[in-house]
């Protein structure tokens, strides 16, 4: 019988892991892809505190071999279904196998919608972002181009106008869907130029990275340089599986506090896959232990 089952391998799921086990607990994650979850995107991270600069995948490495090093067992399979079998739980894998636990942490993470063109995948993190908080300050003085019209990309398209030397928005709606304050504030700047009705055709590339992205607006084409794409056009948490545990949120949240309990007793979420206002890697560290040191306590109560 495992003490806390982590489902994720994420900063959330592997905090979540690293503070089970520093409270003496045992710790199993499982995680279905690769261990580091969307910050592997990201080819610098500078705004971790105490860590001048790294990369995404660097930071994966080092939470993983700490995990590993206090005891941790790691799974790659693919969780499909989660019990509340009263005093354990009980986790099912898509390869057929069957876990044991006192405590679940649901750290299922979320992914970023995308485009959906040819060579995107390979883009990331060299011209295509997601986050301008985290990568804005690599394009400071340089050109750049958002994907999407609602409250995030304006959002976003905010930050960036105040480095970038140029935001040129593409909207596939005849008109953008975030707040009116927010168009106000984005769309006063003079760096800042809209277009609707935009689809974005193809990428450019030079070399290995993106120069620019090729665009359909009334029949026409046209080609826009750029030095790089950021993509906000929605978050896709993958939760469904776990709805009959953890309330959702009308997007498909885990419908839960600060506390990172759900409504059912030994059941905790944690990161990205979470309702909550901001997404970064401080504030999935965080709930991964909270979650964790919630699960412990959880257990010493049933002791």
């Amino acid at each position: 019988m495992i003490d806390v089952i982590v489902v994720g391998g994420g900063p959330a799921g592997m905090t979540a892991a690293l503070y089970a086990l520093r409270n003496g607990k045992s710790a199993l994650v499982i995680e279905k892809s690769g261990f580091g979850g969307q910050i592997t995107h990201s080819p610098k991270v500078e705004n971790y505190p105490g860590t001048l600069s790294m990369s995404g995948n660097e930071f994966a490495d080092r939470m993983l071999d700490q995990i590993l090093a206090q005891g941790a067992q790691i799974e790659f399979e693919h969780v499909i279904s989660v019990t509340d079998e009263g005093d354990h739980k009980v986790v099912t894998t898509e390869e057929g196998s069957r876990f044991e636990g006192r405590t679940v942490v649901l750290a299922t993470g979320v992914r970023h919608r995308m485009l959906g063109l040819e060579g995107e995948e390979e883009l990331v993190g060299e011209g295509i972002s997601f986050c301008a908080v985290c990568d804005g300050d690599f394009y400071t003085g340089r050109k750049v181009c958002m994907a999407g019209g609602g409250n995030s990309a304006l959002q976003e398209a905010i930050l960036l106008s105040e480095k970038c030397s140029e935001v040129v928005m593409l909207q596939d709606l005849p008109h953008f869907t975030g707040e009116e304050n927010l168009q106000k504030v984005l769309f006063s700047r003079p760096n800042v130029k809209a277009l609707t009705g935009v689809k974005i055709t193809r990428l450019l590339k030079d070399g290995d990275s993106l120069c620019g992205v090729e665009i359909t607006r009334d029949g026409q084409t046209e080609q826009i340089t750029c030095d790089g794409l950021f993509v906000a056009i929605g978050l896709i948490p993958e939760n469904e599986a776990f709805a009959g545990l953890a309330d959702l949120n009308s997007y498909g949240y885990f419908d839960t506090d600060e506390r990172c309990r759900t409504k059912t007793p030994g059941i905790f979420v944690a990161g990205d896959c979470r309702s909550k206002g901001v997404r970064q890697l401080t504030t999935a560290v965080a709930d991964g232990a909270t979650a964790a040191l919630a699960a412990c306590r959880y257990i010493s109560e049933q002791s």
